[in-house]
């Protein structure tokens, strides 16, 4: 196997070998389903910055970290007996199908709007099978390790598909001045109350996520970019204090201000 061509087998196999008890890497032996979890998600981050980048060389190398990932995680479910490469497949398989019968089915949907109500049912209909419960709550499925950001979308989208949602994006707005206007008073109060004015910016941040989803915007990806955007104009601010070999701290406000414009005009 080890000079065969490259194939999912041969990942599985070399999975197989690093986790061999008696002649395996002495990491790989001592992981479990719970330690590798920060590699996943940092492998996962990885292929966001290369697509944001559009480095696709990279990608195809982070895409491959990636299915590393869920070999691992398939070999410690074979060795619990609890599941394997090949049920994992099989699942993701009957999953696709089931949730998309405009194309395996006679279904047959006219909109984008009727395709994504579908999805949300069957995701419905999944977690209703998974809890045997007539009363959980659509919310209770949502990973409480995702990004902040991304959470509190698909809570949002969550509500929305039982029309617990604003239907013009004109009141979302209204919304985010709202609670601009709430942050302004608590910070304008004689004794501020810190606690207070964390919930009130809370809700700011969450009315932005439901105004970039009205605007079919995905929130952490325009976080991320915005994120990238600040970090390279200030970056050429501290290329000029390098260059000029002067001290950054030693600067005005005035002085900083006027490079960051000078940057910012650069990037547009």
């Amino acid at each position: 196997m080890l000079t065969a061509p490259a194939s999912v087998e041969k990942l599985i196999w070399i999975m197989r070998s690093l986790r061999d008890p008696e002649n395996g890497c002495p990491w790989d032996q001592k992981q479990n389903f719970a330690s590798i979890v920060p590699y996943t998600l940092e492998e996962a981050y990885e292929v966001a910055e290369a697509i944001e980048n559009r480095d696709f060389d990279e990608l195809e190398k982070e895409l491959g970290d990636l299915l590393f990932q869920v070999v691992f995680y398939a070999q410690l479910g074979k060795e619990q007996d609890l599941f394997n490469f090949d049920s994992v497949v099989a699942q993701i398989c009957e999953k696709l199908i089931r949730r998309h019968p405009h194309v395996f089915a006679d279904s047959d949907f006219t909109s984008d709007a009727e395709i994504k109500a579908n999805w949300e049912a069957e995701k419905a209909k999944e977690r209703q099978h998974k809890s045997q419960q007539t009363s959980l709550s659509m919310l209770a499925d949502i990973p409480r390790n995702l990004p902040a950001l991304s959470q509190a979308a698909k809570i949002q989208k969550r509500c929305a598909h039982v029309g617990f949602d604003w239907t013009n994006i004109k009141d979302v707005l209204d919304k985010v001045r709202e609670e601009c206007d709430e942050i302004a008073e608590e910070l304008q109060a004689e004794n501020r109350d810190q606690d207070a004015l964390a919930e009130e910016i809370g809700d700011l941040l969450f009315a932005a996520v439901n105004l970039a989803r009205h605007a079919k915007i995905d929130p952490e990806q325009t976080l991320r970019q915005a994120n990238q955007k600040f970090t390279k104009r200030f970056q050429s601010i501290e290329a000029h204090f390098f260059e000029s070999q002067q001290d950054i701290k030693a600067s005005s406000l005035d002085e900083l201000e006027r490079l960051w414009q000078k940057a910012k005009e650069r990037s547009e």
